[in-house]
């Protein structure tokens, strides 16, 4: 009961911290880092099919610059700290947001109509495991040499040649699955992403829907280029 003079409780709805459209944001830019990453490493790639001396004085030249100002590596382990720390907080970001729109639905439909949408949009959380799976094992692969048959340190272009031959055909098979998840994700990321740094208008979506495709068939294609030249004998 309430007395005369008393007034009634209420409840105060807090915002939580951070908000959706921050996280959303964090999401744009690790995002962004990361596609930054991906097309610098693409076109290194590349460079096996200019021959062994490109492609290995191009890593050692990223083992090297900055010396003798900086220690050895250096530039590498900046990159590597600024792509984990971006990884990361996609990863987080994404989390929670998926976790505070299921908390918004807590009772599932009984009969849900089929919602429009993409391929990549419906998968994105599928296709984010694969990735970070992927990249563990691209790691121990090429990095670390533990699943490289002939792994000979600073040899990039033997390494990638003994890794995609025909007889380590499964390597092939997971660097293909996960190139196509990548570009699936690239693809909704980087339309999602542009969308929330403010580029949603109208006008803009076709644009803006062609940009990422281009992006996304371009990287998978480039990635793809250098396992299935290896084994089909065009890099030797």
């Amino acid at each position: 009961m309430v007395t005369v003079g008393e007034r009634p409780a209420v409840r105060v709805r807090h915002t939580p911290r951070p908000s959706s459209v921050q996280l959303k944001f964090v999401m744009a830019v690790s995002g962004a880092l990361a596609l930054l990453y991906l097309i610098a490493h693409m076109i290194g790639n590349l460079k096996i099919f200019l021959g062994a001396e490109a492609i290995n004085t191009y890593a050692a030249w990223l083992r090297t610059v900055g010396e003798p100002a900086l220690p050895m590596q250096t530039l590498l382990w900046i990159v590597r700290v600024v792509l984990v720390v971006a990884i990361v907080a996609h990863i987080v970001s994404a989390t929670i947001l998926a976790r505070r729109a299921r908390r918004a639905r807590p009772i599932r439909y009984a009969h849900r109509q089929p919602v429009k949408g993409s391929y990549a949009a419906r998968t994105m959380r599928w296709g984010g495991v694969i990735i970070l799976l992927f990249i563990i094992y691209h790691l121990l692969d090429l990095t670390a040499g533990t699943l490289n048959p002939q792994f000979v340190e600073g040899d990039v272009h033997s390494n990638l040649v003994a890794d995609f031959a025909p007889s380590h055909w499964y390597a092939t098979v997971a660097y293909t699955v996960a190139v196509i998840a990548v570009g699936f994700h690239v693809r909704h990321g980087l339309w999602s992403g542009l969308q929330t740094l403010g580029r949603s208008s109208a006008a803009a979506q076709n644009t803006i829907k062609g940009v990422a495709l281009v992006v996304a068939v371009l990287l998978t294609v480039g990635f793809l280029s250098v396992p299935f030249s290896i084994l089909t004998g065009l890099v030797r």
